[in-house]
């Protein structure tokens, strides 16, 4: 444990991302001496945020550079070290057409970061970021614990690199000398959300970007493990010395919520914002016939209206995190902190976390709780409600099956609306953006042609309103566009070594 007589230095690894930033933050609150592993220390856009998140730190972080597949890179970087933290591993944004491309990094950046740590002889202990997917792989409406492991010819390339990685350790560890060894503890953390301290793109920005930005415009039946980032960092922390930790997996996950009810809770905080988030969703069988054509579309299908549970225990009782935050209020934290960061585009309307107008509709919010008019609604339809709990549909389900009746959507039906009748959204809305994002869908009811002629007309005029309505609200200050240049450059690579690590590969929101 750090002390102020001598402090102990920690090597971060893929220090200026999501999760790394996080990490190096809480690291030098502790009171290590923090050395970050980047890509290019000289990268002032994606490595001056590192230099100023803890102010009061008694020393700076020290920056040096390493790449996965670069042995030499890593004696330098581990040297001196007593703990190693691993977050680095690369990401596609992207199915990446060879497989290999993603796998041999993220196995070979393990191994050679393992040999280094043998060659220093100061390492006491290596605490390495694997994934949720490294547990439950493919498996889907079913509770998994430290215990299972996937089948990795079912894999897609991410999970498989994160899976193979994580074995790839442990046997490296087994078979040390006792004069080489040292500690191995292996953190699996689910999808990770909450504030954005980092200056790249990641999934997990990606994902609350899409749903701020109503693309798609329709919402999956689809159920996401999480945990806030910054639990997963202070896990991380606790890793290095925790006795019990040692030789170990732990996965760290909070809670499971629909993707509907996060929608949401983005749109209780942010619709009287400028921002109209998703609440409707579309039948199963067009997903299913779009999928023919479309990847994400077919990512969605096996993970259709299914949950799985991961056992937290190991996290509660041996990494002490008996009182994880409240995802809701990540939530609504992240979502603030990349319109702040420039990832979305501010509104006109956007009054900020701290500048919340008195009164002003569906807001402010307090601890995250939905609103009344974006409260997901037994069977999932988005309705007024004055009920103040928690959506509770088919277990637990909130997801959206209906378009929302409430304020300025109810002013956009067109005249003559067959308005009681549930809509259901055309099958060609299913989302044309990266395969990993799935789809939307929910499923539909057979319509009279009747119906059908009026669900067409109210599917397509209220669309134009909306999108000139967000077009009107939305404006470009000069700083933003710079930050967002910044954001857009960091995605130019198919393959990003970041330290991201979502637990969920190319499907980033599928567990």
């Amino acid at each position: 444990m750090a002390t102020n007589g001598d402090p102990e230095r920690v090597l971060v690894t893929g220090a200026s991302g999501y999760l790394g930033s996080h990490i190096v933050q809480l690291a030098q609150k502790a009171g290590y001496k923090v050395r970050g592993s980047v890509r290019d220390p000289e990268d002032e856009k994606k490595v001056k945020h590192l230099k100023t998140l803890c102010p009061e730190a008694a020393h700076e972080v020290e920056l040096v550079k390493a790449e996965l597949q670069d042995a030499d890179s890593w004696k330098s970087a581990v040297e001196s070290c007593t703990y190693v933290i691993h977050t680095a591993s690369p990401f596609p944004f992207a199915a990446p057409r060879n497989p290999d491309d993603v796998i041999k990094p993220a196995v070979e950046g393990v191994t050679n970061l393992l040999k280094a740590c043998v060659e220093a002889k100061t390492v006491k202990r290596v605490v390495l970021t694997s994934a949720g997917l490294a547990i439950c792989g493919t498996l889907r409406g079913v509770e998994v614990s430290e215990k299972d492991w996937p089948e990795t010819d079912k894999l897609d390339a991410y999970a498989k690199s994160k899976t193979l990685a994580e074995k790839a350790a442990w046997d490296f560890v087994k078979e040390l000398k006792d004069e080489e060894k040292f500690e191995l503890v292996v953190l699996n953390p689910v999808s990770m959300l909450g504030p954005v301290i980092s200056t790249t793109m990641c999934t997990s920005i990606e994902l609350i970007k899409r749903l701020l930005e109503r693309n798609p415009m329709f919402l999956p039946k689809m159920n996401l493990p999480m945990v806030d980032v910054r639990d997963a960092a202070a896990a991380h922390i606790k890793a290095l010395t925790i006795p019990e930790a040692a030789g170990n997996r732990h996965i760290l996950c909070t809670q499971n919520m629909w993707w509907s009810e996060v929608a949401a809770i983005l749109s209780a905080e942010f619709k009287s914002q400028g921002y109209n988030v998703p609440s409707m969703g579309v039948p199963k069988a067009a997903v299913s016939m779009a999928s023919v054509f479309k990847k994400d579309a077919k990512q969605v299908l096996p993970i259709w209206n299914k949950t799985t549970k991961f056992d937290n225990t190991r996290m509660k009782e041996v990494l002490q995190m008996t009182e994880p935050r409240d995802m809701k209020i990540a939530i609504i934290e992240m979502a603030y902190s990349i319109i702040e960061g420039g990832f979305v585009k501010r509104s006109k309307k956007y009054r900020g976390e701290h500048g919340k107008e008195e009164g002003a509709a569906n807001g402010p919010t307090k601890n995250g709780e939905i609103k009344e008019d974006s409260k997901p609604k037994e069977d999932g339809e988005v309705v007024t409600t004055g009920d103040k709990e928690e959506g509770k549909g088919k277990e637990g389900e909130a997801i959206a099956e209906g378009e929302a009746k409430t304020g300025d959507d109810s002013k956009k039906e067109a005249d003559g609306d067959a308005s009681e009748e549930k809509k259901e959204a055309p099958a060609a809305a299913v989302s044309e953006k990266e395969e990993g994002d799935p789809a939307s869908a929910t499923e539909g009811e057979n319509k009279t042609d009747e119906a059908k002629e009026v669900e067409s007309k109210a599917s397509t005029e209220p669309a134009k309103e909306d999108k000139a309505e967000e077009a009107d609200n939305k404006e470009d200050t000069p700083e933003e566009s710079g930050d967002k240049e910044a954001a857009a450059e960091s995605k130019k690579d198919e393959v990003e070594v970041n330290g991201e690590v979502d637990a969920s590969g190319d499907a980033a929101a599928a567990e």
